[in-house]
């Protein structure tokens, strides 16, 4: 293709996608044009001719939109190519033949170039028909007028000394000032007040040693208003290599600067509360630590999380956790010094990066501040609601030297202050460091323990309060751990959860309580109930498979009546998840009965029972600990059985000791027992001597006094 001696008509950065209507706008200036003009879609499709190209090729506009470019430039697919190419201009000149509706073959000279759209690159074109016989000199200098007078960008020609010879259409329109206005001026009249003299003497410098120069500018329009260009200076030379002509060529790029910002802080901020988000805090955090480096100074760091925010949020709705948040933010900002910054990471999770730390007292003063301030209460719409924020705190250099062990220290410092009561502020600690290492040792462990056959089954006998015996068996699961030795359920279970591994350890032990009470129902005649826990984890998420497990029992023959599973009360809590309420009616509809477990302990709210299909209530051991002829436990005790039983449901009670213990709830009527006073819990061998033997296992005392009261006839 040719070139254009002194014009490079490339663009010289990207333009960002414009709208439809924004081109089509800009394109309809066309019809006041002697050049033809087609748009095409990214597909090669007319979307747009002006008047000059209906006259051109024959055809009226509302027959060609839609046709393919290819019936009037049918050499066009060459350009395309190179247009398409990596290397290409953005702007091309060419000459090739089009075709008219009826007379046939067009000689055309013209310019190709890119219109960005949101589905790809849409294409211009802009020709006229070409004189036979004119020379390449011509033929150039006509096709660089077409660029020039046409394209988007503003041009201006200056003299060897500066001196404005031309400008283009566009060049007026951008700054709003005429061709007389400029035009035998120096190029000096369009200096802006943004940039100083070394700007434009180094920009200068730059174009006299290399011909050339590009970079941002602050453009200035003739009513005053600043905008960002992006401006490139080239220079054309005569054959004596003397400077000929310079050309500067002006892009608005408002758009494109704004589209930036945008992005940049959509990238870098937290839409909701308009903190900075997870990313710019890793990088101020980086940055703090490298000036301390620098300086010697110490960095403090919060890692905050909010108390009770989950509640408030399922309770409230989104909207209202949203509000929470916003407003949380704002006391968080209004705490610290203009200096700190405060992030939020996500949730309801906050950091503060305090730089230059003098004293550790300091902090203590922060800390206390935001739990002050996050304490009183958010006033959302019409609710009014309450929360505190649980705070960890470590320091730079002191706990830590690098970014991802400042975050890690600050957490668990956090996570210790949530399992001391929330509301409250700890400091990182090494014990700390010691635990969280142990625990994740303990995962990893976890992760094997199944596969290597660690798990066991202990059996703890529930006991029939009216004649001793045992009818049932509470299923517990016990770890031996190779190094460890026996590893506490409180120790193993909250991680199996947090881990997710908690759903196949709770298939296990379903699968292992029922083959063991299908053993024993075979082996002693007897149908023993066996009751397995279940975890809130297992009915979330991905929820049970409520079909392996029916699937299990038939092929035990194990009617699912022997088949108790025990939830606690604050999986009630939860029963608002569809989920949740639709596994627990699942399992009443399979026949497999249902156990409260630990009741009293949690939220004790009624309207469960009432929208519960429950069997029975387990009082949880709490109360039958310090249980006292006339005490109020024993009260309590005395009106769960009482509340139990109006509404047809069975009572065991749990942590039974003593046979003082025993004979109160006996006398209450209590139905069922389990504790150390009967059995510990025991391997599936032990619990087999207990049944085979069949004998009451009450205290002898009770038992005496049972045979006498036999004996009378009572």
């Amino acid at each position: 293709m040719d070139q254009v001696s002194g014009l490079r008509a490339e663009t010289l950065l990207p333009v960002e996608p414009f709208d439809r209507s924004h081109i089509l706008a800009l394109l309809r200036l066309g019809d006041f044009s002697q050049d033809a003009f087609l748009a095409t879609d990214a597909q090669g499709g007319i979307v747009y001719m002006n008047r000059s190209a209906e006259r051109l090729f024959g055809y009226r506009r509302g027959t060609a939109i839609g046709m393919s470019v290819d019936v009037l430039l049918p050499e066009i697919g060459d350009v395309n190519a190179r247009l398409d190419q990596e290397s290409a201009r953005n702007t091309l000149l060419w000459r090739g033949c089009g075709q008219h509706r009826q007379s046939g073959v067009l000689q055309l000279a013209g310019a190709a170039t890119h219109i960005p759209s949101p589905s790809g690159y849409s294409r211009l074109y802009v020709m006229r028909q070409r004189r036979v016989g004119m020379n390449d000199t011509g033929r150039r200098a006509e096709l660089a007028a077409l660029v020039y007078r046409n394209t988007s960008e503003g041009m201006l020609v200056l003299d060897p000394k500066g001196f404005i010879l031309d400008v283009n259409p566009a060049f007026v329109s951008l700054r709003g000032r005429s061709e007389a206005d400029v035009i035998g001026r120096h190029v000096r009249c369009l200096n802006s007040p943004c940039h100083d003299r070394e700007f434009y003497r180094a920009m200068w410098r730059a174009v006299m040693e290399t011909g050339s120069w590009q970079g941002e500018h602050w453009g200035q329009h003739v009513n005053g208003e600043l905008y960002p260009e992006w401006l490139s200076i080239n220079t054309s030379f005569g054959d004596d290599g003397e400077v000929h002509r310079r050309v500067m060529i002006f892009s608005n790029i408002a758009e494109i600067k704004q589209a930036e910002a945008i992005i940049w802080k959509q990238a870098n901020f937290d839409r909701l509360t308009d903190l900075p988000n997870r990313q710019m805090f890793h990088d101020r955090l980086e940055q703090s630590i490298r000036k301390a480096r620098r300086s010697g100074g110490r960095i403090g760091l919060l890692f905050l999380d909010l108390d009770r925010f989950k509640e408030i949020n399922d309770t409230l709705g989104h909207a209202m956790g949203d509000d929470l948040l916003k407003e949380a933010a704002r006391r968080l900002s209004a705490c610290v010094r203009q200096s700190d910054t405060v992030a939020r990471l996500g949730g309801d999770e906050f950091t503060v990066l305090l730089d230059d730390v003098r004293e550790p007292r300091d902090v203590e003063r922060l800390t206390r501040s935001i739990l002050r301030a996050l304490a009183e209460p958010f006033r959302l719409g019409v609710e009014t609601v309450f929360v505190s924020t649980s705070i960890g705190v470590t320091f730079f250099p002191d706990d830590a030297a690098d970014a991802e062990s400042l975050l890690n220290n600050a957490d668990q410092a956090m996570y210790s202050a949530k399992a001391d009561g929330r509301n409250r502020s700890r400091y990182f600690t090494a014990s700390m460091q010691e635990r969280a290492q142990t625990r994740m040792r303990l995962v990893n462990d976890l992760h094997l323990a199944l596969d290597q056959n660690q798990f066991s089954l202990h059996f703890q006998p529930i006991v029939d309060l009216g004649d001793g015996r045992v009818v049932k068996a509470e299923t517990l699961l016990r770890w031996h751990h190779p190094v460890r030795g026996l590893v506490s359920p409180a120790e193993f279970i909250p991680l199996a959860e947090e881990t997710g591994i908690i759903r196949a350890l709770g298939d296990w032990v379903f699968c292992e309580a029922t083959r063991q009470a299908a053993e024993w129902r075979q082996r002693f005649s007897q149908d023993i109930q066996v009751s397995v826990n279940i975890s809130p984890a297992q009915l979330r998420h991905e929820g049970l498979d409520l079909a392996f497990w029916a699937a299990h029992l038939n092929t035990l023959g194990l009617p699912s009546s022997n088949v108790i599973i025990e939830i606690t009360e604050g999986l009630l809590m939860d029963s608002d998840d569809d989920r949740i309420r639709q596994q627990l009616e699942a399992f009443r509809g399979a026949g497999v009965q249902v156990a409260l477990d630990d009741f009293g302990t949690g939220y004790s709210s009624l309207s469960y029972l009432r929208k519960f299909n429950i069997d029975f209530l387990k009082i949880d051991q709490s109360f039958v600990a310090n249980l006292r002829q006339g005490s109020a436990d024993h009260a309590l005790c005395e009106a769960i059985i009482l509340l139990a039983h109006k509404l047809g449901l069975r009572v065991v009670a749990e942590g039974i000791e003593t046979p003082r213990q025993y004979e109160l709830l006996a006398a209450a009527g209590c139905d069922y027992g389990q504790g150390y006073l009967f059995a510990r819990p025991m391997p599936a061998h032990a619990f087999e001597a207990l049944l085979q033997a069949g004998t009451d296992i009450r205290p002898v005392a009770d038992q005496g006094r049972a045979a006498a009261g036999r004996a009378s006839g009572r």
